[in-house]
């Protein structure tokens, strides 16, 4: 199965890229549920968490998100280390995941494509762009969050520049009429590239 990887910063598009996928019927991939998702439900993920972490990551609930997070925000080690739990049990999923799909490629959407090396693991990398204050007006009424913070999570991303770098395609998402011709577009080479 021909595998793409979607990436793109907070506020880019990503999730509205894969989502006009998805009406054309591919399917997507969205590691960042997923992942959440497998820190409940794989008892080998749990296993590695809690010995790596502590009992304290999950309560009867399912994972203790407050804990983790204040476990590794700020803390690069420490994310690294539950990264390097995390990814391969993705990984592992979304390969499986997509042997049981159909059609001409899959996608593996990823907020965090580049940074954790996954576009080693697909076939091609797709960088979706957008203007900064653009992303800051869409992360802030998306999310409620305070122009300061989106713009500081944003600083802790790679740059749009460095994902065109990287990426094997590039779509821009500025108006949501040309993102569909874009994407449509994108599509049809996909469809080719998979069969080359």
């Amino acid at each position: 199965m021909y595998k793409v990887g979607i990436t793109g910063g907070i506020g880019s598009g990503k999730s509205t890229v894969c989502a006009i996928l998805e009406e054309m019927g591919v399917a997507v991939y969205n590691s960042d549920a997923r992942a959440k998702e497998l820190m409940t439900t794989s008892a080998t993920l749990r296993e590695a968490i809690v010995a790596r972490f502590g009992a304290e990551c999950y309560t009867s609930e399912g994972l203790n998100r407050g804990y983790l997070a204040e476990r590794v925000f700020g803390d690069a080690a420490e994310l690294a280390a539950l990264n390097s739990l995390v990814h391969p049990a993705v990984m592992a999923d979304f390969e499986a995941w997509a042997e049981r799909q159909e059609g001409s490629y899959v996608v593996f959407e990823s907020a965090i494509l580049f940074e954790a090396g996954l576009e080693q693991r697909v076939d091609m990398a797709v960088a979706v762009l957008s203007p900064e204050e653009l992303r800051i007006e869409r992360a802030i009424a998306r999310d409620g969050a305070s122009r300061e913070q989106v713009v500081a999570g944003i600083r802790r991303q790679l740059s749009d520049d460095e994902r065109a770098d990287r990426a094997k395609y590039a779509i821009v998402n500025v108006d949501l009429e040309e993102l569909r011709e874009d994407v449509e577009q994108l599509h049809r080479r996909l469809c080719y590239d998979s069969r080359a």
